[in-house]
């Protein structure tokens, strides 16, 4: 039996635009589940019932996302593991419209994802941005890191930066960003239905630490957006002091002008207006959208400069031309890539953000720089599993083909045994759709799946 919904919330809620009690707590107790996922364009860009899944309908304001009629095991699923999908909620994809509607997203433009982890947020920007443009997919919380890497690795991200710190780090960042999406921490009442444990913890005082908290969050990396730059900012509460409340005080504290959306008539997103500066935002209920709670608010900076890069005293260690003659065979001609060594590692980039990286690895602590290939051993590159992740891979390389059963073996980094002759380093694909790395010895075939990664779920139980 779900937990009864705190009376003071409930009330709290009373008057808000949108808000039906009745309808509200009903469909809290009636303990439906929802499941969707969001399709990657550059991995699965044709029908998304290819892929197996047990799609139901289309998610109506995202181009790529769609509800399914139940929830398989996506753990056993090769193609989950290849980052042909992302299991999101839809309510937060809903993110692709405020990007769309404020954007230029054909220019090239430098983005942050603040409070980026588990990375449903950034994948979804990563598909809509340019190639020319940078994320800078950030989490603060350290231990959150790991997994916010896996899902940018397995999305397949070349100019994508992935990194580690606090928001008042980032403010330094002056007038840097074109855009800055803040999904900000807060009491999650938005998630009751998913998590019901969630409504045991939730308390009138979460929710003002959390107003507190948000604040401090917005204030401290408002400094890193340019003057025109768009900041989204959104959170899956329900209250309004952690929403509409704080779009007054963004707009009254930094003169921030607020942008209103078009929604869909059909969509049944509720937009409200702020009480004081009446400011829109948008908001999910759950008993009128198919998605858990959300709101959403967009904003632009009037005031502030442009960014100029600053001179730096380091210099970029590129690779010498024999270097790159090894690297480039790995990779399709699709774009031109700037070639570099960082540690132990090679990594490539669009050359334009070569400044980038000068100017960011100054400040911040750094998980992952564009596109990690792999080591040199000589004349030998010993490949990273981050290129077999990438779309830039240069498919026509050797490569095994694996059914179903030999590629959860894989994934689980058991010995698998290809019937070939030949030898060194090949792909392992599942559907065409790459895992990983294999390197075929005369003896043996070592198995090369991260096994931070590897599949621990022994059936679908």
């Amino acid at each position: 039996m779900n937990p009864i919904l705190p009376e003071a919330l409930l009330q709290s809620l009373e008057g808000i635009r949108g808000f039906q009690r009745e309808a509200f707590e009903k469909i809290h107790a009636s303990g439906e589940q929802l499941t969707s996922v969001r399709v990657n364009p550059f991995k699965w860009p044709g029908d998304p019932a290819g892929t197996g899944l047990p799609i139901a309908e289309k998610i109506p304001w995202n181009s790529r996302g769609y509800y399914l009629s139940q929830r398989p095991s996506f753990t056993l699923d090769p193609l989950f593991h290849a980052g042909c999908y992302y299991v999101q909620e839809a309510s937060s994809t809903f993110l692709e419209q405020a990007l769309k509607q404020t954007l230029d997203l054909t220019a090239p433009l430098r983005v942050l994802d603040l409070c980026a982890a588990p990375g449903g947020k950034s994948t979804l920007i990563q598909s809509l941005l340019s190639r020319e443009s940078l994320l800078v997919s950030n989490e603060v919380i350290r231990t959150r890191v790991h997994v916010l890497l896996e899902n940018m690795i397995k999305w397949g991200t070349a100019n994508c930066f992935v990194s580690n710190n606090d928001p008042e780090q980032l403010g330094k960042l002056t007038n840097y960003f074109d855009a800055i999406i803040v999904d900000a921490p807060c009491s999650g009442s938005g998630l009751f239905r998913r998590d019901p444990e969630a409504i045991l913890e939730w308390k009138p005082e979460l929710v003002k630490l959390c107003s507190q908290r948000q604040q401090r969050i917005l204030a401290d990396v408002w400094p890193a957006l340019k003057r025109g730059g768009i900041l989204i900012y959104s959170t899956c509460s329900y209250s309004k002091e952690e929403n509409e409340d704080i779009l007054d005080w963004m707009m009254s504290e930094f003169n921030a002008e607020n942008l209103r959306l078009e929604i869909g008539n059909v969509w049944s997103i509720v937009e409200t207006v702020s009480r004081q500066q009446q400011g829109f935002g948008y908001r999910f209920y759950p008993d009128q959208v198919k998605g858990e709670g959300l709101y959403m608010t967009c904003l632009r900076k009037p005031d502030g400069d442009l960014f100029n890069y600053p001179k730096s005293k380091k210099n970029i260690n590129k690779l010498s031309r024999n270097e790159e003659t090894i690297i480039q065979p790995y990779l399709a001609d699709s774009y031109p890539l700037a070639y570099l060594n960082m540690g132990d590692r090679i990594h490539a980039l669009p050359p334009g953000q070569l400044h980038d990286l000068l100017f960011l690895q100054q400040s911040l602590y750094l998980k992952k720089v564009g596109l990690a290939l792999g080591k040199l051993a000589g004349t030998e590159l010993i490949p990273d599993h981050e290129l077999a992740m990438d779309p830039l891979l240069n498919r026509d390389r050797l490569s095994f083909e694996v059914d179903r059963e030999m590629a959860v073996r894989y994934l689980r980094k058991e010995d698998i045994r290809p019937e070939t002759t030949n030898r060194g380093w090949a792909l392992v694909t599942y559907q065409q759709k790459a895992l990983g790395w294999i390197k075929i010895l005369p003896n043996r075939v070592n198995n090369y799946y991260p096994k931070e990664w590897r599949i621990l779920q022994r059936n679908q139980g």
